[in-house]
């Protein structure tokens, strides 16, 4: 009998040791985990980041283009006054801009040489501060020695500001560096007013620098407007600036 107390007494005395070591070790863990259960995930913090006096993008005040500003203040009135158009959400405005740089002619063996596509990606990112996607052809046209699979064209979209910083740009330093230049077509507009011109070398953007291209290619450029029709278009591009065709005088 005095032996199985003995051994009860041992049993309980090692429960309690282990209990108590088992106690300590939790609550050391729990302190590591700040009194988290053991084995759960640490709740995600935000990460912020301190730039001190700094002015990032976010914090900078927008600017508005000088051209949508002439479009918001003058424009609006003029195409009021001479279509009737007094409300403003029925007045046509400016949707978006589209550069397309056709490289489909280039190919050689279903493939583009590097410089070429180097040259066009990099003039459409200095014309529109902005990086264009590669257009691949969707069938295989004998006619044109086009496979499918193969890149075609490099095309970019504008919008809000990049457009109206890019129309300006377009209007008042590059189609006057234009050679020969007489006017851009004024009857290039569909149904629904939009425009579309073109210009055949990309060294009329002043950011380009023809000494460092190893080519020479044009470039397409398509105006969408949103409510318009032709007329409405013209007068508006015409009030921005945009230097259309002069009709020819008859000679006498």
């Amino acid at each position: 009998m005095a032996d199985e107390k003995t051994n009860k007494n041992e049993k309980s005395d090692a429960g309690k040791a282990a209990g108590q070591t088992a106690g300590g070790a939790a609550g050391k863990a729990a302190g590591k985990s700040g009194g988290r259960p053991q084995g759960s995930k640490a709740p995600k913090t935000s990460k912020t980041k301190d730039y001190g006096n700094v002015a990032t993008a976010d914090t900078q005040p927008r600017i508005e283009p000088r051209l949508q500003t002439r479009f918001k203040t003058q424009v609006h009135q003029a195409v009021a006054e001479k279509f009737g158009i007094k409300n403003p959400m029925s007045q046509p405005r400016f949707d978006k801009i589209v550069l397309n740089v056709n490289m489909g002619r280039h190919l050689e063996n279903n493939k583009l040489p590097p410089n070429v596509k180097t040259t066009v990606l990099d003039t459409i990112v200095r014309v529109a501060g902005q990086k264009p996607v590669i257009t691949i052809a969707k069938k295989s046209v004998s006619n044109f020695k086009v496979r499918e699979g193969a890149e075609t064209a490099a095309i970019v979209t504008l919008r809000r500001d990049r457009m109206w910083h890019f129309l300006d740009r377009f209007i008042n330093l590059a189609c006057p560096r234009i050679k020969d230049f007489r006017g851009l077509n004024d009857k290039a507009f569909d149904g629904q007013g939009n425009y579309a011109c073109g210009i055949t070398e990309q060294g009329v953007f002043p950011e380009i620098n023809m000494a460092e291209a190893t080519f020479t290619h044009g470039m397409n450029i398509s105006i969408t407007f949103r409510n318009s029709t032709p007329e409405l278009s013209k007068f508006i591009l015409a009030e921005l600036g945009m230097p259309f065709k002069r009709p020819e005088e008859k000679k006498k």
